[in-house]
């Protein structure tokens, strides 16, 4: 009987552990910033049951049939770590550039209505370089376009750095994993999965079937609609709305299928006009999952003022503002701010 007992305790013990965890999970420690992706999933896979009705069906169209998650836990519950900064590699025609991404149109080929801050004499190749030599992970390598030579120069970067980049810009379910294999930790997808401006669940199902939850970021990038009352996410490099909001509802939903998300702030991404501080808040207050803020940085003072709006919780990028791509703000003193934070997470 005895021995009974234990083996039915044993067996268990695993279900027992993680009910406490997740009972204890309104008090994270420090450094577990992956552990809460997976408090929205099964097995790195987020459960569905089909045509249940969403709560977010008043925010979200979808163009598929209608899913819910199956756990539900407040999206406030945020896995607390060091406030990071994540580099960027964004490349225009095989160069690496710094475009004002609200002035990229499908429509121009010919680049005239493209605002540029800044186009480098080095390649991909050396910047990935660079990141990996100064201690840097999770950066993103952005292909503004699907020219060859763009991705050849992706591809080049991601070779440089194996692991230590994410890519995105037309990431699709048939070519996510050639670019997992050519050495990106994560995919980075947008338009794909917002569809003719509604969230298209079958493909985003595909895409964590095929790459994985664990390796999945959303790009949540958005602008505000309404008279600045709301943000909408949009897609087709950052041109058309979408019917879907960003806000605490939209970012629990979608925090059951990604790793990560990438957010920027459209309206002032490029442009050095300061931080978009409302977003950030609401980044810091109601994202799941780690998420990393881009848009608006010119000086040091803007990457506190992020640190402290999204509660220690968003992660940042800074671009056109940097002396490497052309900018005022020292790349050596964020990249020192950075391992500061590092630091300073291990002593707590």
């Amino acid at each position: 009987q005895n021995r009974k007992r234990h083996r039915s305790l044993i067996l268990h013990l695993p279900r027992l552990l993680t009910s406490v965890a997740a009972s204890a999970i309104p008090f994270p420690a420090p450094k577990m910033r992956t552990c809460s992706s997976q408090l929205y999933s099964n097995g790195g896979i987020a459960c569905f049951h089909k045509n249940q009705s969403s709560p977010l069906n008043k925010h979200l169209k979808f163009s598929g049939p209608l899913f819910s998650t199956q756990t539900k836990r407040s999206s406030r519950v945020q896995v607390v770590s060091a406030v990071q900064f994540r580099p960027c590699i964004d490349i225009h025609r095989g160069k690496v550039k710094q475009i004002v991404g609200s002035t990229l149109s499908d429509l121009k080929e010919d680049g005239s209505v493209l605002v540029t801050n800044f186009e480098s004499d080095k390649s991909a190749e050396e910047y990935a370089k660079m990141y990996k030599e100064d201690g840097l992970t999770g950066g993103h390598v952005i292909m503004l376009g699907a020219d060859p030579l763009s991705q050849a120069a992706a591809i080049g970067a991601l070779h440089a750095y194996p692991g230590g980049l994410q890519i995105g810009g037309g990431i699709n379910s048939e070519n996510c994993l050639r670019y997992i294999d050519e050495g990106a930790s994560h995919v980075i997808v947008t338009s794909y999965v917002f569809n003719n401006g509604k969230l298209d669940l079958e493909r985003l199902k595909d895409l964590v079937k095929i790459v994985g939850k664990q390796r999945l970021i959303l790009d949540l990038s958005c602008r505000k609609k309404d008279g600045g009352r709301r943000y909408a996410i949009v897609t087709d490099r950052w041109q058309k709305f979408s019917d879907v909001l960003l806000d605490e509802k939209s970012l629990e939903f979608l925090g059951g299928f990604a790793d990560e998300f990438l957010v920027h702030g459209v309206d002032v991404e490029g442009k050095k006009l300061g931080i978009d501080e409302e977003l950030v808040a609401l980044l810091g207050n109601y994202s799941p999952i780690p998420v990393t803020y881009a848009g608006g940085v010119t000086v040091m003072d803007d990457i506190e003022r992020i640190k402290e709006a999204g509660k220690g919780r968003v992660d940042v990028t800074v671009g056109s503002a940097l002396d490497i791509f052309g900018g005022d703000l020292p790349y050596k003193d964020v990249v020192a701010w950075h391992h500061k934070q590092e630091h300073s997470s291990t002593l707590h």
